[in-house]
């Protein structure tokens, strides 16, 4: 196994260089900081500090549309079993091939289901799951994490374990299963590079962990067809050989503000987006940065704070800020091109882009589908409980709740 520890900001290879900003107030202090009895400290998860007390604001209101066009139909919705109060499920995701969608529930039950809605298998690992399924159709393996730090492969033909992996931490995102390797992002900071084959541990890649961050993690993203991307909770974002592990460069996006430490929390939890040579991200610390990797150059620097990842459309780079407000930037300058703040508080998920809509959901299990020209709300469907994160696959828009139920529309026709 190849171990590789960074530590500082040196780039490898082809550095991005990322600039600081002034010292501004932080988007955190004006909005609710969400729930801190839910921050990662060192390894473990730290309690409420009674000194503490967010800001809390109530959620908008909806406002009745005055038409409300079928834009998605649903396809099925299913229930998962064996809930665990230990390890809620917080954003977890469905895999889909097209054919099959596979779906855990924190309980410990992973279950494959067509498009029909019919159980096809499912089996109870034993053990809470604490990360969203990853699902490669090719090999038809799914891979999730456990409370135990265990990675679980599974075969979704048959529905059996094919291996499991001791990891170093546990793990909260799903994986990146990419050119028969399957790539993890620990919260003690480790990134592993299995063998999707047998779970080997092939390479792993140590990143600097915050004494204090947000509870959770973005999901490694590819930045090419050999370069996984990994954002990681100090705020930097690092390019990594999928097939070696060696870094190709590391760069910070979040800057800390603040004067606390919770007002300096850098995590950078929604997953980069990479679109025709630009790459997006946003940090919780509040800076939203566009890169124009052909160059390696910096497009805009632009004050966002958010957990959630973004979307891509048109010219227009879209985000869930931490208050409920959605912004959408132009890809090449970061000018504002217009903000909705009809669901302001109301815990908005990562924007998706379905069709001609931008689609998010919120704390009530609604999911507002959006025009991406001015953002005004065009049409809702409903789900059961909070929808902490969305998926749009082929024309297919996925969720699952946080109280365990899967939900799958299609795109009108």
């Amino acid at each position: 196994m190849n171990t590789v520890q960074t530590t500082t900001d040196t780039a490898k290879r082809t550095p991005i260089p990322l600039p600081v900003p002034a010292q501004k107030k932080s988007l955190k202090q004006a909005i609710t900081i969400g729930c801190i009895c839910a921050l990662t400290v060192a390894s473990g998860i730290s309690g409420c500090s009674k000194s503490i007390k967010p800001e809390s604001h109530e959620p908008s209101k909806l406002v009745q549309l005055a038409q409300n066009p079928s834009v998605v139909t649903p396809v099925f919705a299913a229930s998962l079993s064996g809930q665990s109060k230990l390890a809620a499920v917080d954003r977890f995701e469905v895999g889909f091939d097209g054919t099959q969608v596979v779906a855990a529930s924190s309980g410990g039950q992973v279950a494959g289901f067509n498009l029909q809605g019919e159980s096809l298998w499912s089996l109870n690992l034993g053990d809470a799951i604490v990360g969203g399924v990853s699902f490669d159709g090719g090999s038809q393996t799914a891979v999730v994490t456990t409370k135990s730090a265990q990675a679980v492969a599974i075969d979704t033909k048959r529905g059996t374990v094919k291996w499991q992996a001791k990891l170093s931490g546990t793990v909260l995102a799903p994986a990146l299963i990419h050119n028969n390797r399957v790539i993890l992002v620990g919260n003690d900071g480790a990134v592993h590079g299995l063998s999707l084959q047998t779970g080997e541990s092939i390479w792993q890649f140590v990143t600097q962990t915050p004494s204090i961050s947000v509870r959770g993690g973005a999901k490694p993203t590819l930045l090419d067809a050999t370069t996984a991307l990994i954002a990681t909770a100090d705020g930097r974002l690092h390019a990594v050989d999928i097939e070696t592990g060696i870094p190709k460069w590391s760069r910070r996006v979040g800057v800390p503000t603040g004067a606390s430490e919770i007002q300096r929390m850098t995590d950078v939890d929604g997953a980069p987006v990479v679109d025709n040579e630009q790459l997006f991200a946003v940090s919780y610390s509040g800076q939203l940065i566009g890169v124009d990797l052909s160059r390696g150059q910096i497009l805009f620097l632009q004050e966002a704070a958010s957990k959630n990842s973004l979307a891509v459309v048109g010219n227009a780079v879209i985000t869930t800020t931490l208050d409920g407000l959605v912004k959408a930037y132009d890809r090449q300058t970061g000018d504002l091109l217009w903000e909705n703040n009809a669901l302001a508080y109301r815990e908005l998920s990562n924007p998706v882009v379905i069709g001609d809509y931008i689609a998010i959901g919120d704390l009530e299990g609604v999911v507002h589908l959006l025009s991406p020209l001015d953002g005004h709300i065009v049409s809702r469907v409903q789900s059961k409980g909070r929808i902490n994160q969305l998926q749009a696959q082929a024309g297919y828009l996925l969720t699952q709740t946080q109280s365990g139920q899967v939900n799958v529309w299609r795109l009108a026709r």
